[in-house]
């Protein structure tokens, strides 16, 4: 039996007609139950908006401090045309420590355990007497009156050597770094191709954010400074002291050399036995000559690396009070939720009407 084409073409078409009256007769269907529902829908705004006006109004500001500083660093290589040189005598003058510090890194410096509980374990100025910033958050989040019952928590100290501190102490500190550093830190470069990086912290209490944000940029800045010229430190300190022993042994010598002198002042020319002792000592000399410049040289050479080596850090701008706030504003609060309001109640209904017509 043949088919007709036309006649296949015209069901299809037909079947799409059908397909899209449905759909349109449900969308009728599902407006006009909203708008049985309007009463409830907008009950559920108004509710949304009264709590979005009471969230604004209780809520507590957050005060914003931010600090930005420009890391510049030299690039590798800078000397080495003298790393030969310098071998000769056992000082490595070719590179810095620390490649694991090197550019971006820094950034998770600022993240680490150790730098973010260094700082809350700083001493800063709050309105004229100092105090620990660890002692200062524990303040203004009262968890004080959180620890009163708790005899092993309500009288415990953070003064004295942190190397000493016990188990409770050490969980506290790790469980106010873990806090801090998801919620009230963020370390970031605002623009990839730059060297500019911006320290922001967030916190309830103005002058914690102040004084936190400057004690761990100085914190993490000092600690990245030392562990990238470390090395070159070394060689220096180590060429310092070898300097300062061979001009001990050349002073020494040119002394001897004129002591020789002195012993025999009118030394008989036909006796070169008599000459000896003078000719010793101005070997001394000559040898104690050639070895202190060499390394005086190196010395040299090394102070110019670790000066090319210390990353130049300069700060742009510094938190000043009074800082920014971020609150969320009257207006704008009703708003979200009048708008979170209704979309939950649409959304509650829609669920309702589907679950409905499922079970039917």
């Amino acid at each position: 039996m043949e088919t007709n084409p036309h006649n296949s073409t015209v069901s299809s078409q037909s079947a799409n007609d059908i397909s899209l009256a449905d759909l349109v007769k449900k969308i009728k269907s599902f407006t006009q139950y909203l708008r049985s529902k309007l009463l409830l829908i907008v009950l559920t705004g108004l509710l949304g908006l009264i709590s979005g006006l009471v969230y604004s109004i209780f809520k507590k500001p957050e005060y914003r401090a931010v600090y930005t500083f420009v890391l510049e660093e030299e690039e590798k290589g800078g000397l080495g045309q003298y790393a030969g040189l310098a071998s000769l005598a056992g000082i490595d003058v070719s590179g810095g420590g620390g490649g694991i510090f090197h550019g971006d890194n820094i950034l998770e410096l600022y993240k680490s355990r150790n730098m973010i509980s260094k700082t809350l374990l700083s001493t800063a100025i709050f309105n004229g007497k100092p105090q620990k910033l660890i002692d200062r958050y524990i303040e203004f989040n009262n968890l004080r009156k959180k620890w009163e019952d708790k005899s092993t928590l309500k009288n415990i100290s953070f003064n004295g050597n942190p190397d000493s501190f016990n188990r409770l102490q050490d969980s506290i500190i790790i469980d106010l770094t873990k806090t801090i550093n998801k919620s009230a830190l963020n370390v970031d470069k605002p623009d990839k191709k730059l060297s500019i990086i911006e320290v922001d912290v967030f916190s309830k209490d103005e002058l914690f954010a102040k004084e936190f944000a400057n004690n761990i940029v100085n914190t993490v800045n000092s600690f990245y400074v030392l562990t990238k010229t470390k090395k070159q430190l070394q060689n220096v300190t180590i060429l310092q002291k070898q300097a300062d022993s061979v001009k001990s042994i050349l002073n020494s010598s040119i002394v001897g050399v004129a002591s020789a002198a002195d012993a025999s002042p009118n030394a008989n020319p036909a006796l070169s036995i008599l000459r000896v002792p003078s000719q010793r000592r101005q070997i001394d000399v000559q040898t104690s000559t050639a070895v202190y410049a060499e390394i005086v040289k190196n010395l040299e050479l090394s102070k110019i690396q670790l000066r090319k080596e210390t990353p130049l850090i300069q700060a742009i701008d510094t938190p000043v009070l009074p800082l920014m706030v971020n609150k969320l504003g009257k207006i704008k609060a009703s708003i979200l939720g009048f708008m979170a309001g209704v979309f939950l109640a649409c959304m509650g209904a829609t669920v309702r009407k589907i679950s409905t017509k499922i079970i039917n």
